[in-house]
């Protein structure tokens, strides 16, 4: 919602965002403003921004006029329930933290100023929990460490050069490649109605004696956002009775696919349906032009799965901090009943 003062617009910080991200291809999709309404959906979500002037040209004379530009930004997922405010990440949602202008991230002074208003703000909101994941190479967990942050590095998993897809496969592990040449018989169609695929991953957990995490509303709305900038796709394999057997939500940006979401049938485990979905999932991606990503995982399982890929590892981080002690009882409670 935005101001109007004597006659003059003035938008709200997340207005600015909003329209600051539709300029910006180096922005993560995670990040985008259209991403947060989506995984946000029904819930609270706000950004902190950094701007500094910079001169605007009038179009008659010579006289300049200051334009605020956005150097940084920091979206965040705000919640507060039970009279506990937190802020967390959004469900399917990689990556968050601060985006930063490529020309400040060695701009040392106005990093530490962040850093510092970070802090402060966080502060100011009296949370009770805070968590983030930053994004890969990230300066800022080092800095808010500094000022009293707890700092876990995470690892995802990701293709870079898929150029040359043979050299990719060449990476694959005799395993990966053995379970390829079983899963031939499969077909591959892009064509999964996103409430299909819905109920196909709940059934597959189901079957593993697992619930789903997500709601279906989650999931069509993500999919009705994603699909209207372009930036989604279902890939599913079907065996040659026409039975799905695995099925992956994938979404991208400018510069890398996310295996989002993946589920198989448990039925099918020895198919080899798992090596081909990831084949199929880099195929998409190097049509796109951009890096695959395994979207990471710390479930050991899991990344011995997506290691037998040849990605390359690379680190990131979460950032947490406990404002209060109860609601670090209340998450261990949490885990002990899930």
């Amino acid at each position: 919602m935005h101001c109007i003062m004597k006659g003059v617009t003035i938008m709200t910080d997340k207005e600015k965002y909003r329209e600051f991200c539709k300029t910006r291809d180096d922005m993560p999709i995670f990040m985008q403003a259209w991403w947060m309404d989506a995984v946000c959906a029904g819930k609270q979500w706000d950004v902190m921004l950094w701007e500094e002037e910079s001169p605007k040209e009038e179009t008659e004379g010579t006289n300049q006029q200051a334009d605020a530009t956005i150097v940084a930004a920091m979206p965040y997922l705000y919640r507060n329930r039970m009279g506990m405010s937190y802020v967390l990440m959004p469900q399917e949602t990689q990556i968050g933290g601060v985006w930063i202008r490529e020309d400040k991230r060695e701009d040392k002074a106005f990093l530490e100023k962040v850093a510092d208003e970070i802090a402060e703000r966080l502060h100011e909101m009296k949370l009770w929990y805070y968590y983030q994941q930053f994004p890969v190479d990230s300066p800022f967990p080092a800095l808010l460490k500094e000022r009293g942050f707890k700092v876990k590095e995470r690892v995802t998993y990701r293709i870079e050069d898929l150029s040359d897809l043979d050299k990719v496969m060449s990476k694959f592990s005799k395993n990966k490649k053995r379970q390829l040449q079983k899963a031939l018989t499969m077909s591959v169609d892009t064509l999964m109605p996103a409430d299909d695929f819905y109920h196909y991953h709940k059934s597959c957990l189901a079957e593993q004696g697992k619930k789903i995490t997500y709601t279906r509303e989650f999931l069509l709305v993500l999919y009705l956002k994603a699909s209207r900038t372009g930036q989604c796709k279902i890939v599913r394999l079907k065996t040659a009775d026409g039975e799905t057997a695995a099925a992956a939500f994938l979404v991208w940006d400018k510069k890398r696919m996310y295996y989002l979401i993946p589920c198989y049938s448990p039925q099918y485990k020895d198919s080899g349906a798992g090596a081909l979905l990831v084949w199929e999932s880099i195929k998409i991606a190097r049509q796109q032009g951009v890096e695959f990503d395994f979207e990471g995982s710390m479930i050991r399982g899991v990344a011995n799965h997506y290691k037998q890929f040849g990605p390359v590892p690379r680190a990131y981080c979460s950032v947490r901090k406990y404002y209060h002690p109860i609601f670090a009882l209340a998450l261990l409670f949490n885990r002990m009943r899930s």
